[in-house]
């Protein structure tokens, strides 16, 4: 009878943890490269990212650019990366993972852009009326950039019966402000994948 009931316990107990509703997660490097679902994500945002700036950083006619500043580190503003492909991207996240690199590379200074920028040009205004002479910003004092950088995200996809390729294609381009000369212009298309799916899921 003991025996019975402990089995009983035991088989209870197994199907409560096999139905249980809570997920099972599991911690990983976030160098870990990981695809679940095919569609773009955190490694691509990496291999993209590092590969423009690598580029960009190191093309000769921005170099040149850089150096005809005289010794004056030179201000980038870093706009919009467009989202033009067929699935949902956060390109904020690519803009600020080459702003980070960028300011950390020594050569350029960044100067705030966006929502950013017009957050602080109403604390501004509001510390005319509000703060005291001594400690209120003054007005007209911005630093101008010289180059901005922007670009976007495209993609190719092919179907054919349960497989899938997706192709993404980022651009990026970095522009004098004053003259809209284009210093330089990179694109990368390292990212391609194919998902097969099984039949019995289409």
């Amino acid at each position: 009878m003991k025996k019975t009931v402990f089995a009983l316990e035991v088989i209870f107990l197994l199907l409560a943890v096999s139905c249980t509703s809570d997920p099972s997660v599991m911690r990983v490097n976030s160098l870990t490269r990981t695809d679940l679902s095919g569609y773009w994500n955190d490694t691509d945002v990496r291999i993209v990212c590092e590969a423009l700036i690598n580029d960009c950083l190191n093309s000769p006619r921005v170099d040149e650019a850089i150096k005809a500043k005289r010794g004056r580190t030179p201000f980038i503003l870093v706009g919009r990366f467009r989202n033009e492909s067929s699935e949902h991207i956060d390109t904020s996240i690519i803009a600020d993972y080459m702003e980070i690199a960028i300011i950390n590379s020594g050569k350029m200074d960044s100067v705030a852009g966006g929502n950013t920028r017009e957050e602080i040009r109403v604390e501004r205004q509001d510390q005319q009326s509000n703060a005291s002479e001594e400690t209120a910003a003054s007005l007209a004092n911005e630093i101008g950039a010289d180059f901005m950088l922007f670009g976007s995200v495209r993609s190719i996809v092919d179907r054919a019966g349960n497989q899938t390729a997706r192709t993404y294609f980022v651009t990026a381009e970095l522009t004098n402000v004053e003259t809209n000369a284009r210093l330089w212009m990179g694109q990368n298309s390292e990212i391609k994948k194919i998902v097969t799916r099984p039949l019995n899921k289409l």
